[in-house]
């Protein structure tokens, strides 16, 4: 639903603060949207919110405490079709109807079921006046985990992968550390607060015994995810150590041991997904498992043969490389050692969108073009 707009020369000033109070939020606020909103009387910002967490009142209710008794004939920039149903927050639509603001400018319908439309639906009939549209790209680009898992029921994955300038994300032996440089590896704690999981093979978990943690100054950690079909990893690895209070999944198939399931089961905070196939994890059906519980989000960090099958099961939403000044030759593993690709006319093509050298590395983040399987 996008209207022919009415703007005057402030909204996408106002718009724009809305979207800067959203994100904010990144990282917490799983399985809600990113939203912010600012409320405008006479040209100056009366009351300003955003969404903090699930379960906690959206950025409209925000925005209406801080302008108090101002808000009557108001307008509000809101990032998000303001929600019309009641779940764990009454309707936002209803508060801002009873608040006396006259107009409402949004960047983006909601496409959740729940709303779509019903909370510009709902304003209107109150007699307020709503355009639709404005900053609608920005909107949308801050809330792609939220719109794929709301639309498809599948998470948002990236694949964060550092890699020398030859290809290689190990030598020949299995040392990888360290490939990138100490700026670069502070980005990637970066992702691990902002994205909702951590995926990674049972290979990574053996070789390199990672604690999947985000180590930034009041950091979050991510839910830690480890494919492991046939439930290889050790029992004294770091992901089951009580290191961090985050949700360690493990999932495996019938291949499994029970008797080990039942152990590592009894650890704290860790949970064994058993899955009833020979020895593989079902990748996509692990991937609507994940959203089901609330998880939008993915940054997958390893290694190149799981990789490798969420690329060919075209899983992947984005990649950020890290290309370090780095050469050492030999047969060590690569990116995507599991995808398999026999025509360069079925490669994977990507749309770049950032280019830069900050770290000291050459850092390269895409989105990936779906479908991507290309025609002889």
């Amino acid at each position: 639903m996008i209207d022919i707009p009415n703007f005057n020369a402030n909204d996408e000033n106002y718009m724009r603060r809305a979207l800067q109070l959203a994100a904010q939020a990144i990282g917490k606020t799983s399985p809600n949207p990113l939203v912010g909103c600012v409320i405008v009387k006479n040209n100056e910002i009366i009351g300003e919110g955003f969404h903090h967490k699930a379960g906690t009142p959206h950025a409209e209710v925000h925005a209406l405490r801080q302008a108090g008794e101002k808000t009557k004939d108001a307008t509000a920039y809101v990032s998000l079709e303001p929600c019309s149903h009641f779940g764990r927050t009454p309707p936002c639509a209803d508060a801002l109807v009873k608040s006396g603001i006259h107009r409402v400018v949004i960047a983006m319908q909601d496409p959740n079921p729940h709303v779509s439309g019903e909370g510009i639906n709902r304003l209107r009939e109150a007699g307020i006046q709503v355009e639709v549209g404005l900053c609608a790209a920005e909107a949308e680009k801050l809330n792609q985990p939220f719109l794929k898992a709301i639309q498809t029921g599948l998470p948002y994955l990236v694949y964060k992968v550092a890699s020398t300038l030859d290809g290689k994300i190990a030598t020949e032996t299995g040392d990888s550390r360290w490939i990138s440089s100490e700026s670069s590896r502070l980005y990637a704690h970066e992702l691990r607060n902002q994205l909702d999981v951590i995926l990674v093979g049972s290979e990574t978990v053996v070789k390199d015994d990672p604690a999947l943690t985000c180590r930034l100054p009041e950091g979050r950690d991510p839910v830690r995810v480890i494919v492991d079909g046939s439930l290889k990893i050790p029992l004294e690895a770091q992901v089951l150590s009580p290191l961090s209070s985050a949700t360690c999944i493990i999932a495996t198939s019938q291949a499994a041991s029970p008797t080990k399931i039942e152990h590592l089961n009894n650890l704290p905070q860790v949970e064994v997904w058993q899955y009833p196939t020979a020895r593989h994890v079902p990748l996509k059906k692990l991937l609507l498992d994940l959203v089901t519980r609330g998880w939008n989000s993915i940054l997958l960090e390893g290694g190149g043969g799981l990789a490798g099958a969420l690329f060919q099961a075209e899983l992947v939403d984005e990649v950020d490389f890290f290309i370090a000044p780095k050469l050492i030759g030999g047969k060590g593993p690569s990116p995507l050692s599991g995808l398999r690709i026999d025509k360069m006319s079925k490669a994977i093509p990507l749309d770049i969108e950032e280019i830069s050298l900050e770290t000291g590395d050459l850092r390269v983040r895409a989105q990936v073009q779906k479908s991507y399987t290309a025609e002889d």
